[in-house]
Formats: C-alpha cells, structure tokens, sequence
C-alpha cells in the first residue's frame, strides 16, 4: 500500500483540522503530506532521537533552551511551512506558539525510507534558510551515520561522519558523539 497523495489546502484549513487529524500531517507551501499515515516510526528511529533528545536536555534546560521530540511543529513563516523535526532545540527568548516554535538552533532528522528523499533536499532547502538555525543533522537509523551541516561565516558546511566522531550543537557550546547518538540502537 502507497502512503495517500499530497493535497491541496490553505495554511488556514490545515490549521484548523491539524489538532483533530488521525496522523500528524506537514504543510508546504499550499500542499499537506501525511506523516505514517500507515504506521509509527521504527523503534531504531525512535530510540535514536530519544538518545538525542537525552543526551541535550541537560545542558538545554541549564541554559533555559527548549528540547523538543517529533511532536512540537516548526514553523516557517517565509515558507509557508509547517514540519515535525525528529529533535528540535530552541535557545531564542523568543515566545514559542502553543503548538509551534519558529527559532531553532538545531534541527535533527532521523532518516526512514518513506522520509529520506525529503529530510535531504526539501527540508534541507527549508531548514538552513531559517536565519537562527546553526546545525542540521540527518542521521541515519540503518547504520552510525550523520551527515552534519553547520552553518559558517562563508555559508554551510557540511560533514559527513560514519562509525564514530562529534558533531558540534553551537548553541549549547558542546559536541554531540556518534556514541551518544547510536548508544544501545546501533
């Protein structure tokens, strides 16, 4: 069975139907894609953003930075978009929305079969045009693997990591270990 078409809708009506939906549902630009519409996330997927997520809220809440994992939205105003990281911290002063968060620093995606093609070119595009985010990592659950993009003075630079290695969260003025990621997964 093939996951359901994207549709055609106004921000306004996925706003109104996103908090009554049956399966969370990201809106780009005018067009509504179903998130497992068929089923959850692996536990591989699972385990890997948690060990994330853990391994930052320390340092997060010391430093009155907000963590959150795949349930709080993004929103992107100048894209007309809305997504559901796998792990997204935000360290602005700014007042999140109840169900969203506009500023994050960070930005990781846990890659799946159905999302891979998507968490590299489209939301890659998306994510590294927010003017606060300092790194996007896409890490893969199949092996230890994270493609790591850090934004420079001269742009982004991106870093590949397979095995082992740190990459670095800027805003929590710390690394974060391919072992600290995989630990017990992988």
């Amino acid at each position: 069975m093939t996951d359901p078409a994207p549709r055609a809708m106004s921000e306004a009506d996925y706003l109104r139907t996103e908090r009554e939906s049956p399966y969370k549902r990201e809106y780009v630009g005018g067009f509504v894609y179903p998130l497992h519409a068929q089923a959850g996330a692996s536990g591989e997927h699972v385990r890997i953003s948690g060990r994330i997520m853990a391994a930052l809220l320390p340092d997060a809440d010391r430093l009155g930075c907000r963590i959150y994992q795949s349930d709080m939205q993004l929103y992107i105003p100048s894209a007309s978009s809305y997504f559901y990281p796998d792990v997204m911290l935000v360290c602005s002063g700014e007042q999140p929305g109840r169900y969203f968060e506009t500023a994050p620093c960070l930005l990781v995606e846990v890659l799946s079969g159905s999302t891979a093609h998507n968490d590299r070119r489209t939301k890659h595009q998306v994510y590294t045009a927010i003017p606060t985010l300092q790194t996007y990592l896409i890490v893969s659950q199949d092996e230890r693997y994270v493609v790591e993009y850090q934004r420079g003075e001269a742009g982004w630079v991106m870093r590949e990591h397979r095995g082992a290695g740190q990459v670095a969260v800027p805003c929590l003025g710390r690394s974060l270990s391919l072992e600290e990621m995989y630990r017990g997964v992988l």
